[in-house]
């Protein structure tokens, strides 16, 4: 692939013309970058570079998500953003992604950008090897003065609507008894993101019901 994108055809042997100069610079930094690759700072937003097959992309963060050692919460963007809107729904397609921090080859630095799919006139594979992360749904139990705690979380929902659709469930459930379902406390449904650092505590709302999995969480606070 380096070799393809970086050849010299059409000029003649001996002094380097302009073009072929600013490719030699180009190949010179992308090597740089990649044998030197900037460090991650966990916790902070900054965009990163992820390996995808033989390849590497960007990948943008999600804020607040991800605190865990193994696993971030990312978007694929496209290495131009924010100039390549034309093009950005080849990478944004794909939602939010599980990605191991394995993955990770470091800062995002504009070098890479001639060794990601788009540099190559490609479109993204269907397996970009993460998967998905969008969404989750909160039932949450709070006093008056905003203490409280989280009765039951539901994730990872593949699509938004979804989500909207069991916390509008949820809620209608609960409709009328919200104030004594746990005594003390008002229960509420909400949307929330899916929090990848806290995944064992979320219930797969595609394995179960979620007003099954409501009924269990409130009779569990009852015993």
């Amino acid at each position: 692939m380096i070799r393809r994108m970086f050849g010299r055809s059409g000029h003649a042997p001996g002094a380097l013309t302009p073009e072929d100069q600013a490719v030699g610079n180009a190949f010179r930094a992308m090597r740089a970058a990649v044998r030197n690759p900037g460090p991650r700072t966990p916790g902070r937003a900054q965009d990163v570079a992820v390996r995808v097959g033989p390849f590497i992309e960007r990948a943008r963060r999600r804020s607040g998500d991800g605190h865990g050692p193994d696993l971030i919460v990312v978007a694929l963007i496209h290495p131009e953003t924010p100039h390549a809107a034309a093009y950005a729904h080849r990478y944004t397609s794909k939602g939010w992604l599980r990605c191991e921090t394995a993955m990770i080859l470091g800062v995002w630095q504009p070098a890479y950008a001639i060794l990601t799919h788009a540099a190559a006139v490609l479109d993204l594979p269907v397996n970009v090897g993460m998967v998905p992360a969008n969404c989750g749904v909160h039932v949450e139990a709070r006093h008056s003065d905003g203490a409280g705690y989280t009765l039951l979380r539901l994730g990872p929902y593949t699509h938004a609507r979804h989500a909207e659709h069991d916390a509008a469930r949820l809620n209608a459930e609960l409709e009328g008894r919200a104030d004594t379902v746990v005594p003390g406390f008002t229960v509420r449904t909400v949307g929330a993101l899916f929090d990848v650092s806290d995944h064992e505590n979320y219930s797969d709302p595609y394995e179960a019901d979620a007003t099954a999995l409501l009924t269990a969480a409130v009779e569990g606070v009852s015993a």
